[in-house]
């Protein structure tokens, strides 16, 4: 059971998780032992909201697959019960960040005295660059 907000839960049946062999460097454990966690979320499958499976859908993220489905691989830790652990949280971030409203941009408009004080810094410089100019006799 993974707790995406107050309203919304993912059952267990949802998540797939399948162990790994992980990949890089490594010890003596490398070749033997499967550490790194693989997950696998259907989106259409899922008893998501309909709100949460558009907004993920529309989402263009490298970890969501044509057909919908949501691959992460975890491989940062040693342990497999870690790794499980910060795949699952990835998902949930990812599901939180797609749903997360945007805050509108409001247009500002420059003061006066900015303006003011661009227009004297223009002047200011061209003044400067005259000055370095060749003197005419």
């Amino acid at each position: 059971m993974l707790k995406i907000s107050n309203n919304v839960q993912l059952a267990g049946w949802e998540i797939e998780i399948s162990a790994i062999r992980a990949q890089g460097a490594g010890g003596q454990n490398v070749n033997k032992v499967a550490t790194a966690i693989h997950l696998r979320f259907d989106i259409e499958r899922s008893a998501l909201p309909i709100f949460y499976k558009e907004c993920l859908l529309k989402l263009s993220d490298q970890r969501i697959t044509k057909e919908g489905i949501i691959v992460i691989k975890s491989q940062k830790f040693r342990t497999q019960e870690k790794n499980k652990e910060a795949a699952l949280e990835r998902l949930k971030e990812l599901i939180q960040a797609a749903t997360a409203q945007q805050k509108k941009r409001r247009p500002t408009k420059a003061t006066k005295g900015s303006q003011r004080r661009r227009m004297d810094k223009k002047t200011q410089r061209g003044q400067t660059k005259t000055l370095r100019r060749k003197v005419d006799y």
